[in-house]
């Protein structure tokens, strides 16, 4: 025969009630350790004797850590359970009035496009054109701010071009006159090691081994200093050309 259910009662007996503790203690102890490791769960095990003497057991994080994280758990979930119905007639009421609010603003949206104005007085369309109105010189003052912005922004751009651009005119007009200077140098040098050697001008009038002719009162020139065949010159006696000392002989 099998055995029956124990029945769980206190052990009456001093001596079996700490030898069942102890027994079931150690049980307890290890199946703690064996489903945080199968697990992977957080484990937190406490237990006093009737002694009062404490047994623990905690995973690898620390039982503060894991008495803080119950503590805050439990306290969430009571202020969850006692404020549920006071917060749910709470949030209808919200619901409602948001409701309201966004349909008021549909409405006022369709309005400022011009749509459904035939529900609306007098006195709320001369409000919607005051709005209109007031909207119309809010955009065109930003529109105006913007433009002058821009148009700032681009003279300042342009400041700026005009500013290069007369850098490098200046660059440009330097080194044109660097290359111009150094053309005509380069000029200069050539023509000064090119230019040929002048010589000395001749004598009007050479005479060599002149003999006077006396028929026709002239010097003729030997043979020795031209040609063969050509004609000798002539040379006028009266001519103004001739020294003093040559007109003496030619008139002896």
């Amino acid at each position: 025969m099998g055995r029956g259910p124990v029945q769980l009662k206190r052990i009456e007996n001093k001596i079996n009630r700490q030898v069942t503790f102890s027994k079931r203690r150690s049980g307890l102890l290890k199946k703690a350790h064996e489903i945080s490791v199968l697990c992977d769960a957080e484990v937190a095990l406490i237990v006093f004797s009737t002694k009062g003497k404490l047994y623990e057991y905690s995973t690898d994080t620390s039982m503060e850590r894991i008495l803080d994280r119950y503590e805050r758990y439990a306290y969430a979930e009571k202020a969850l359970s006692e404020g549920y119905p006071e917060s749910q007639g709470s949030w209808c009421e919200d619901y409602g009035k948001l409701k309201s609010k966004v349909e008021s603003l549909q409405k006022k949206q369709r309005n400022l496009m011009g749509e459904q104005l035939d529900s609306l007085t007098l006195k709320e369309l001369q409000q919607l054109e005051q709005q209109l109105d007031t909207a119309l010189r809010h955009i065109r003052s930003r529109k105006n701010q913007l433009l002058f912005d821009s148009i700032s922004e681009l003279q300042k751009k342009e400041k700026s071009l005009q500013e290069q651009n007369n850098a490098l005119e200046k660059l440009m007009e330097k080194d044109a006159a660097d290359a111009d200077a150094n053309a005509l140098t380069q000029h200069l040098q050539w023509e000064q090691q090119n230019q040929p050697l002048t010589s000395p001008s001749p004598l009007p009038f050479v005479f060599t081994d002149a003999l006077p002719n006396s028929n026709t009162g002239t010097y003729q020139q030997s043979d020795t200093s031209c040609e063969p065949g050509s004609a000798e010159p002539l040379i006028n006696t009266n001519s103004k050309t001739l020294p003093p000392w040559m007109l003496r002989l030619a008139n002896v």
